[in-house]
């Protein structure tokens, strides 16, 4: 099954297509276009209910459900094209696997978000990375009133279910609450840029 979403999800992102879909973890719409195919994760550039760009989502593959052509297409491709001189350039983002796709996701980007839907739903954690080690993300968190936790915490790269980035939202918060603070060095080795 999830060879069958990848082979639709290539042809969608061959055709520049908007589409539309769902997590199995939420019943909201999910609408944008495909930036970008890994093995076991896609890279969506996000067009929210307000018909505005807003950042990238990584979902696993086999987590997609209703994937299919917006059906709308027309008036939000319009909106887009009155709204945007210049449509936003996807960023370089490696989906070989979650770890990669992390590491990419911070050199390119001040913060990130991550979930785990299978055992915690209803809650993303966003940070700065500070590196990855044996399987084992250590992120600085950044909290709803834009304040940084002294500590980082570690999360286990095997349980993230989506990755996300660039949206307004993190980008708010990094707007009030500056960049992370250094802290003591991370004992992970490899860091994020």
């Amino acid at each position: 099954m999830t060879s069958l979403r990848s082979a639709r999800l290539s042809e969608f992102m061959a055709a520049n297509a908007l589409v539309r879909m769902k997590s199995r973890f939420e019943d909201h719409k999910i609408r944008g276009y495909v930036r970008g195919i890994g093995p076991k994760f896609v890279l969506i550039q996000i067009v929210n209910d307000r018909i505005w760009f807003d950042g990238y989502e990584c979902f696993r593959i086999a987590d997609i459900r209703g994937l299919k052509l917006e059906p709308h297409t027309a008036f939000i491709e319009a909106a887009i094209r009155a709204r945007y001189k210049k449509l936003p350039k996807p960023p370089r983002i490696d989906l070989a696997d979650v770890e990669k796709l992390i590491l990419s996701a911070a050199s390119n980007f001040p913060l990130v978000t991550i979930h785990n839907e299978e055992e915690r739903p209803d809650v993303c954690w966003i940070g700065r990375v500070k590196g990855i080690a044996e399987g084992i993300l250590s992120l600085t968190h950044i909290d709803p009133n834009a304040r940084w936790e002294k500590r980082s915490t570690k999360h286990d790269l095997k349980a993230i279910t989506r990755v996300g980035f660039g949206a307004s939202y993190e980008a708010a918060l990094h707007l009030v609450g500056g960049n992370a603070p250094e802290g003591p060095p991370s004992k992970l080795g490899r860091r994020a840029k």
